[in-house]
């Protein structure tokens, strides 16, 4: 009892107030030549394409889709994507490369450095989409349908590659004093000049990442009870990702474009978000009305699998073997044929009984019987061949 009582006087001093900085930011792989530095940055994006893909890959496989075209698809979606993301977070937040004010003060040579961090989603939607499209018309698959297939997954992915700015310390939001507030190291070049130390800031990746997980789970849900089509899953996607990124996105303190519309100033990622909403949201509106597609299918038109071609295909062996099952038909045919009048110099079925020769009738010649008996029935009377035909 007095062990307890201990416990729970020393519990407020053993919870931690605030989450931690990262102790690391990733390992080096020693070379002959030197060593490959693996980024935690690059594993968390890689950990959210491999979940994301499994989600995908089993909700394509459900549409019918043809096996393997979800990695057929995504061997062009995913190298769009990144340099998509790459090149808006270049034009978002131009400073670092291109100096302040495009001044030329920049560094030109970080532009390819993703390792260091700064991948724009609306960059990576907007041409993976592109890559997706190549991918699907290579395919013979429908895009809506991919990427109705594809929503929730990447919704999954992003939440996990979110924690990717935590270990590169970077896009957090304001200082806080909850006790969830995240701790950056003040010498960490992101660590915001003139301020304490000790100072605790929103752990914004954070709250990005459990909003990102609680979609996965609404957008599953939404789907299994209204089995959504024409790609009204992927804008519900984006209605519900922008929703949430307007207000995580003001909450951040890092540097980034700002821009003014109607006398308003924020970051660029704001607005964007904002306008992909509205977009989102007429687009979700404008495909309810035209219905579910008929036929429901996740082909173009055109290149549906042939069905009915390969089950013709398909069955013929089965008509060459019943011809081959079937020959004692033609030969029965062929012996009753045989045994009509005006045909009875053919032989005997090989399958016919051999019966013993009848009582010969009074007055019945015996060299006449056994002439008879030694040619096999040839010369046999009308009442013998009926027999042998009623087989």
């Amino acid at each position: 009892m007095q062990a307890l009582i201990q416990a729970a006087a020393l519990a407020p001093t053993l919870m931690p107030g605030s989450i931690p900085s990262p102790s690391w930011s990733g390992f080096d792989i020693p070379l002959p030549w030197g060593s490959l530095r693996i980024h935690a940055y690059a594993l968390c994006i890689l950990a959210g394409i491999v979940v994301g893909l499994w989600l995908t890959s089993v909700r394509w496989a459900k549409r019918g889709a043809p096996e393997g075209s979800v990695w057929d698809i995504v061997i062009w979606a995913i190298p769009f994507g990144i340099i998509g993301g790459r090149l808006y977070h270049v034009v978002s937040s131009p400073d670092a490369y291109f100096g302040p004010g495009f001044n030329g003060t920049g560094d030109l040579s970080l532009i390819p450095q993703i390792q260091r961090g700064g991948l724009g989603i609306w960059g990576a939607v907007v041409l993976g989409a592109v890559g997706a499209w190549i991918g699907c018309r290579r395919s013979g698959v429908k895009l809506s349908a991919f990427v109705d297939a594809a929503a929730p997954g990447l919704l999954l992915a992003q939440a996990l590659g979110r924690w990717g700015n935590y270990f590169n310390q970077e896009l957090f939001g304001g200082p806080t004093t909850l006790p969830w507030g995240l701790q950056i190291d003040p010498n960490n070049p992101n660590f915001p000049a003139g301020m304490p130390a000790d100072t605790l800031f929103h752990p914004t990746f954070l709250y990005e990442s459990l909003w990102n997980v609680a979609g996965v789970l609404i957008l599953l849900a939404l789907d299994k009870r209204f089995n959504f089509r024409r790609s009204r899953l992927f804008w519900l996607y984006a209605m519900y990702y922008t929703l949430g990124r307007v207000w995580i996105e003001a909450m951040r303190i890092d540097d980034a474009e700002q821009i003014n519309i109607l006398g308003i100033t924020t970051r660029l990622n704001v607005w964007t978000s904002i306008f992909v909403f509205l977009a989102a949201l007429i687009a979700f509106l404008l495909l309810g009305l035209k219905g579910r597609p008929e036929p429901d299918s996740v082909y173009l038109p055109g290149r549906e699998p042939h069905e009915a071609g390969e089950a013709a295909v398909a069955g013929a062996p089965a008509e060459d073997e019943q011809e081959v099952r079937d020959p004692d038909t033609v030969v029965s045919d062929s012996d009753s044929r045989g045994n009509l009048p005006g045909n009875q110099s053919g032989s005997r079925h090989a399958s016919a009984p051999t019966e013993e020769p009848a009582a010969a009738p009074a007055g019945f010649t015996p060299g006449t019987d056994a002439t008879a008996s030694g040619t096999s029935g040839s010369t046999a009377t009308g009442p013998a061949s009926e027999a042998g035909a009623g087989k």
